[in-house]
């Protein structure tokens, strides 16, 4: 039985809000606010771990989830290298 709404539609969702995200602190931070670099790595870690979700409900081959969660952590590693140098 399909659930009634797919799941993979709902991780496309979660894609949309992060995008919408980026576009709001990119316009902040032309504004004098916190700048973007700040919240970019976690912005693209999260992206690449709900990426490799959508892939998986989908069906995506193995190495193509192998370089999203790659992707996502080689972003978060940057994001705590960062944090603590």
């Amino acid at each position: 039985m399909m659930p009634p709404f797919p799941l993979v539609h709902i991780a496309d969702a979660i894609l949309l809000i992060i995008a919408a995200e980026a576009l709001f602190l990119t316009h902040r931070a032309t504004r004098g606010g916190p700048a973007l670099a700040r919240f970019l790595p976690n912005l693209i870690s999260g992206a690449f771990l709900v990426l490799a979700l959508r892939l998986a409900l989908g069906g995506a081959h193995w190495l193509t989830l192998l370089a999203c969660l790659a992707g996502s952590f080689a972003a978060h590693l940057y994001d705590l290298w960062r944090m603590h140098r």
